[in-house]
């Protein structure tokens, strides 16, 4: 494992529009890991896993590579052209893999560490499910009393011709408003979500909302750990998988979907060519990589033992993200009841209002 290696260098073009999903990649990786050690070769491997897979994308990508495969290439070249696919991290691993003669371990480690990855994006993803379902459910509410039930009782509030309080008048503003509008505010919310999709691709723009989603209270503690966690385990598994740290560290970067720690991580390398310490340089971004992150990785690499602390590292921070999304859950759920139920309480009180006002009037 400490022979060095020469890790591919050459970027691919990718025919797949489409990348593989996690459990994909995961079972691949464990069946093709289990299929090496029984002693089939990796062509008849491939073949088998075709064999298995529903997935028609999947399966046509399996197939080109079953095809580079009898020409003679190895299985990370054949991969290779659809790195958009697989990833580079995946490509590269198996590549060392094989130029080691450990790929069935490689895989392995793959499947773990991807199912681990999976794990960790279900967390995040199912703690924002609530809180979406609670806004959905406001929304309904606004728009059956704003469409069937204002409509019904404005004309009883036009007969009183009495003046009537402000909160029904803010009411009967805004129901004539997405009334009369609603077209045009469904439009303007579409293109505001496909604006945001666009202008996310844009890396200056995408760079913007990551550095500003780091700066929410708890939910940008939440992103924080959770690269924290990427970072920490991808590098420690590339280290682990015998690549050199510099190396390492630029596959890392080129992994992960955060532009800010991206550049942070490529400016690492840099600095470990240059002869830096790691601590040193990670210590320039405070807002990107936590102390515990600095001081871990900084003892590590004075004593040695810096594949086991960044380990340690990616456990510690998914216990955090884990700990930080209850948290958040336990905050979002009553902010959002609150606000559904001032929703409801505004319109019952601008409804209710007139009336007792108006019989208020009539018992006098």
């Amino acid at each position: 494992m400490n022979k060095e290696v020469p890790i591919r260098k050459q970027v691919y073009l990718s025919r797949s529009l489409t990348r593989i999903s996690i459990e994909e990649r995961v079972l691949f990786s464990k069946h093709l890991a289990m299929i090496l050690r029984s002693g089939i070769s990796t062509l008849e491997g491939l073949k088998l896993i075709r064999s298995q897979v529903k997935s028609r994308n999947f399966k046509r990508i399996l197939q080109e590579a079953i095809q580079k495969v009898e020409n003679g290439h190895t299985l990370s070249d054949a991969l290779a052209t659809n790195v958009r696919a697989f990833g580079e991290l995946f490509i590269n691993i198996i590549n060392l893999g094989e130029m080691t003669g450990t790929l069935s371990d490689n895989l392995n480690f793959l499947a773990n560490e991807l199912r681990k990855s999976k794990q960790l994006r279900s967390k995040v993803m199912g703690a924002l499910v609530y809180p979406i379902i609670l806004l959905f459910a406001t929304a309904g509410i606004v728009g059956v009393l704003v469409f069937l039930i204002v409509p019904k009782i404005m004309p009883i509030f036009v007969s009183l011709k009495a003046e009537l309080p402000l909160t029904t008048r803010i009411l009967i503003a805004s129901a004539d408003f997405l009334k009369n509008n609603y077209i045009l505010v469904l439009v303007g919310g579409v293109l505001l979500v496909i604006g945001f999709i666009l202008s996310s691709n844009i890396p200056k723009i995408k760079k913007f909302y990551q550095l500003l989603l780091l700066g929410i209270p708890i939910a940008g503690h939440v992103y924080l750990n959770y690269m924290s966690a990427n970072i920490t385990r991808t590098l420690g598994l590339l280290l682990k998988s015998g690549f050199k740290i510099v190396e390492a560290v630029n596959t890392t970067a080129a992994s992960i979907t955060s532009l800010p720690h991206k550049e942070a991580l490529l400016e690492l390398a840099i600095g470990i060519q240059r002869g830096e310490a790691m601590g040193d340089v990670l210590g320039r971004h405070e807002r990107l990589f936590p102390a515990t992150f600095q001081r871990m990785v900084e003892v590590g690499e004075r004593t040695g033992n810096l594949e086991p602390n960044l380990t340690y590292l990616s456990e510690f921070y998914e216990d955090e993200v884990d700990y930080a999304l209850r948290t958040l859950s336990s905050t979002i759920e009553p902010v959002m009841l609150v606000l559904m139920g001032g929703i409801v309480a505004f319109v019952a009180v601008s409804i209710i209002a007139p009336i007792y006002q108006v019989t208020q009037t009539l018992s006098r």
